[in-house]
């Protein structure tokens, strides 16, 4: 149970984040976000006369007959989306070594996304998990709606702190009925991740956003450190002077984070790194302005 200044000090941390995300949508992000993701669908708008170079299949015969020419349907894409964020509250995402934690830079993210959303006119909902969906808030417009999504990712703390993608993938996949875009923030320090996160981007679009913190990648020269998973609570004590176990640790962790990039890059899923002592609002304009370039070309 949080104390009453601790919620405060909560709330003045949305509120500080709110004004953050919508300046930045102001700014630049509007435009970039729209330019980047597609309505779910075409919405017949009018008919008008065939011309030189027009799909045939477009013809609406009734028309063509009633007018003594040919004539064929015009569409208009259907706008909304149906956004979800999917964050990943685990142990791990409390950690950062420089100023912000994981879990931070994910309800900010979610917040400039978010926002960005609703300026376009699309609907805007949160899955929460760990080792398992913790709460599901549906699609919906409003800044209320959205200030309480980014409330629920700053205060979540999960009875059990490991991380299942698989099982947010899963719950994401029996729950939204509608194609939606899914932005799933994790660390994704989780075993399972091929065939659930495949399985997602075939039914959904799918963009994953992986936050990191550089000390995860690289250990400092520092003596004997006590480190604790924060999943699992196990405790070992390393000397990290020792330059072959620096050498053997950043070995690993960067085998991980090449073995989780092939598998977005397998099953065509767009993806970002934000770091928490990064400018995490650039990686997002390059992966924005990368899928601009895409829908263009």
């Amino acid at each position: 149970m949080l104390t009453d200044e601790q919620i405060e000090e909560m709330m003045a941390r949305v509120r500080k984040l709110e004004l953050k995300a919508r300046r930045l949508v102001r700014e630049s992000f509007s435009g970039e976000y729209l330019s980047s993701f597609r309505g779910q669908g075409l919405d017949f708008d009018d008919f008008r006369e065939y011309q030189h170079g027009d799909e045939v299949r477009f013809i609406d015969w009734n028309v063509t007959a009633r007018m003594n020419a040919p004539f064929v349907r015009k569409f208009r894409e259907e706008r909304e989306l149906s956004v979800v964020m999917a964050v990943d509250v685990s142990g791990s995402a409390d950690y950062g070594s420089i100023s912000l934690s994981k879990r931070e830079i994910a309800a900010e993210t979610a917040a400039v996304l978010g926002f960005s959303a609703l300026h376009n006119g699309d609907k805007v909902g949160l899955l929460i998990f760990a080792q398992e969906p913790l709460l599901f808030i549906p699609p919906e417009k409003g800044s209320r709606h959205l200030l309480r999504m980014i409330r629920e990712i700053l205060v979540a703390r999960p009875d059990k702190p490991g991380t299942s993608v698989a099982e947010a993938c899963d719950f994401l996949i029996r729950t939204l009925r509608r194609k939606s875009l899914v932005f799933m923030i994790s660390d994704f320090f989780s075993e399972s991740l091929e065939k659930p996160l495949g399985k997602l981007a075939r039914k959904h679009e799918t963009i994953v956003l992986r936050v990191l913190d550089p000390l995860e990648a690289k250990l400092p020269q520092a003596g004997k450190v006590v480190m604790i998973d924060p999943e699992t609570g196990f405790e070992t004590c390393v000397n990290t002077n020792n330059a072959n176990l620096r050498m053997g640790y950043a070995k690993l962790t960067r085998r991980q984070q090449e073995g989780v990039t092939a598998v977005f890059k397998k099953h065509g899923i767009d993806s970002a790194d934000l770091s928490t002592d990064g400018d995490t609002l650039l990686a997002l304009h390059q992966l924005l302005k990368k899928r601009s370039r895409k829908r263009s070309g």
